[in-house]
C-alpha cells in the first residue's frame, strides 16, 4: 500500500497483532500493532508514516537554516 508517496505492508502476525514496515529514505520503520480490524492497524500506520514525514521535513528545515542576528 502507498500513503503520502510512501510505500508500507501490513500482515497480521496473530489474532488481533499486526506488523507493519515503511520505509523514508534510507531509515526503515517497523512494528506491531494490537488491533482487532485490518483497517484500524492500517490506520495507525499511516498516522506513524504522518508523524516521521512531519519528524524528517522539520529536521531537514533546521538543517537548511544558518542563524544571522
Amino acid at each position: 500500500m502507498i500513503h503520502k508517496g510512501v510505500e508500507f505492508s501490513v500482515t497480521q502476525a496473530a489474532a488481533g497483532v499486526w506488523k507493519w514496515r515503511f520505509q523514508i529514505g534510507d531509515r526503515t520503520f517497523a512494528g506491531k500493532t494490537e488491533a482487532r480490524l485490518n483497517l484500524l492497524a492500517i490506520r495507525r500506520v499511516q498516522l506513524r508514516i504522518d508523524r516521521e514525514l512531519k519528524k524528517a521535513k522539520d529536521e531537514a528545515g533546521l538543517v537548511g537554516r544558518s542563524e544571522t542576528g
